[in-house]
């Protein structure tokens, strides 16, 4: 593995190296990229990981993919950061969308939740957070669809097929939504204690409880999203 490389998730890793080299010159505007196994290899990584790195780089448009040409450096690369920043700010600001929606959702669904779970109910949910909390800080993919499964178990036990309906159309929005924020913002706070507290309020019939500890838990998200869209 590349002496850039550190232990942790790979991917920001290497969209910062590729990021570098496009911003020091290394690589001109309208200049080609060695080939993803060319990279791959250089770095000591998976093609995967590269490719889904320049995915991201291609989204801020400081690359350029032509499919069954090659990936090149945007020529709009060279251009001043606060123009270049532009497509970055332009994800936040959908990223924030994404949770505004979810928190309108899971909120609504966190107080029926609470007035109509059952007992025998509460035992999958419980496993569901465990599964959560046991892959966090691990792979990205699997701790996002771990977390979003107890987000989905809650939903049902709201017991309103028109919310489960809303919850499974933008699952896999919020899916894209999280993984990208993970892999962007890794010291986004961390939420646990807040799925702790929805849990405990649920067993309790806690409605106001079980409603505030969904908003703790994606306001803090909203948070950190609104003061990057404000810098």
């Amino acid at each position: 593995m590349s002496p850039e490389l550190r232990s942790g998730p790979l991917v920001p890793q290497l969209e910062r190296i590729l990021r570098e080299r496009i911003s020091s010159g290394h690589w001109a505007p309208g200049q080609r990229l060695p080939r993803e196994a060319d990279l791959a290899a250089e770095l000591g990584v998976g093609r995967s990981s590269i490719r889904e790195a320049v995915r991201l780089l291609a989204q801020d448009g400081r690359l350029t993919v032509r499919h069954g040409v090659g990936t090149f450096v945007s020529e709009s690369a060279a251009t001043p950061s606060s123009a270049s920043d532009l497509p970055r700010l332009l994800r936040r600001a959908r990223l924030l969308e994404v949770f505004e929606v979810r928190r309108a959702l899971e909120v609504e669904a966190a107080r029926l939740a609470a007035t109509r779970a059952r007992p025998h109910d509460l035992a999958a949910l419980r496993i569901g957070l465990e599964a959560r909390h046991s892959l966090h800080g691990t792979g990205i993919e699997e701790f996002v669809s771990a977390d979003l499964d107890f987000h989905a178990a809650v939903v049902d036990l709201a017991g309103n097929a028109v919310l489960a309906a809303l919850f499974t159309s933008v699952r896999p929005l919020l899916h894209d939504a999280l993984v990208e924020l993970e892999r962007d913002e890794p010291e986004h706070p961390d939420t646990s204690d807040a799925h702790d507290d929805l849990l405990r309020a649920i067993e309790a019939q806690d409605a106001a409880a079980a409603m505030a500890a969904v908003a703790a838990n994606i306001d803090s998200v909203i948070a950190t999203l609104q003061m990057e869209e404000d810098a």
